[in-house]
């Protein structure tokens, strides 16, 4: 459904993503460990950077060429810096925006990425989203080799605000009760059960919200332009993708890895930056359940500025991170500090 607020339509009116300037070739973990690793590579926060500091680093490239300001924040990860304390007002504080602003978390799970758009979606005024993740893993497992960190931010707005780029045309949604993946507080890792068990769930769950945000939307598979599958469940996303057939967007793992909440944003992000006018793009973002959305991008969108696209952050990455180093930056090996 087409929010609308005093008679304007309202959407994304403008975006920015953040990936860290590290990488870690998954070679290394092997080489280091005997075991782990794999092909390719894996985004890297530095030592002094956090969800929060990720944060900030994409909202400050939405808004590095925007007009508008937001009066009001909304902050999504699964690993916030802080407990008990919001992590938005730091996000408020950084950006230096008045005090007037609401500044919110939507945090502890991958699926507070859809509370973070949906609440961002349908406040008033201009409102952002953001979301980031800090993804590790015990060192050798599948999540330390698989993971990523990244952040993302989105800025919505009425017409009247600002040129929309892009709208949404319809969604829905599917909740279950997952216990696949979950990480106790003080846990520096997730739990994670054998993924064959919870594919069958996550199909059935995508298939029906698919159907249902395509009849609210009024279009077919075959209209779609762009198709963007994610989440944490490696085999089911795989599995629904087939749906997408040649028109999957990338999913980023191979270079970047898998950035938890920031990923299904990080993806649209990525579209967007090759994007024309009137191009039709399903978000399916498998989490505890599956949310669908179906957005269309607008003739506004051929005449936005860009600031650092996704793909060339992705390029100008330094993949010479030491293996040991990453280790010490996690926590997960205790050395001596320098003098």
């Amino acid at each position: 459904m087409v929010s609308k607020h005093g008679g304007s339509v309202r959407g994304i009116i403008g975006y920015g993503a953040y990936v860290p300037y590290y990488r870690l070739d998954r070679s290394k973990i092997a080489a280091a460990m005997g075991a782990g690793g794999g092909r390719g590579q894996r985004s890297v926060a530095s030592f002094d950077e956090d969800t929060t500091t990720m944060g900030v680093e994409a909202a400050r490239n939405a808004l590095r060429n925007a007009k508008v300001s937001p009066t009001s924040i909304l902050f999504a990860t699964a690993n916030p810096a802080y407990l008990d304390k919001t992590n938005a007002t730091a996000i408020q504080a950084a950006l230096d925006l008045p005090q007037e602003t609401w500044a919110v978390d939507t945090g502890g799970s991958a699926r507070s990425a859809e509370a973070a758009m949906r609440g961002a979606r349908g406040s008033e005024g201009i409102a952002m989203a953001i979301l980031s993740d800090l993804r590790t893993g015990k060192p050798t497992s599948a999540d330390e080799s698989n993971g990523g960190d990244a952040a993302v931010a989105f800025l919505f707005g009425d017409e009247g605000d600002s040129p929309v780029i892009a709208r949404s045309l319809g969604s829905a949604s599917a909740t279950g009760e997952f216990l696949d993946r979950y990480r106790q507080p003080g846990d520096s890792f997730s739990r994670i059960w054998e993924e064959r068990f919870g594919e069958q769930a996550y199909l059935e769950l995508g298939n029906e919200a698919i159907e249902r945000a395509l009849k609210a939307a009024n279009v077919g598979l075959e209209d779609l332009d762009k198709v963007i599958i994610a989440g944490l469940h490696t085999r089911a996303v795989n599995s629904l993708s087939r749906v997408a057939g040649d028109k999957l967007v990338d999913g980023l793992e191979s270079v970047i890895g898998n950035t938890g909440t920031a990923h299904i944003g990080l993806l649209l992000a990525s579209a967007l930056d090759n994007a024309g006018a009137s191009e039709k793009i399903m978000l399916v973002h498998l989490a505890d359940g599956a949310t669908v959305q179906i957005l269309e991008t607008t003739e506004a969108i051929n005449s936005y500025t860009r600031f650092k696209t996704v793909e060339s952050q992705i390029a100008q990455g330094n993949n010479s991170l030491d293996y040991n180093l990453y280790l010490t930056w996690r926590g997960f090996l205790d050395r001596e500090p320098p003098r």
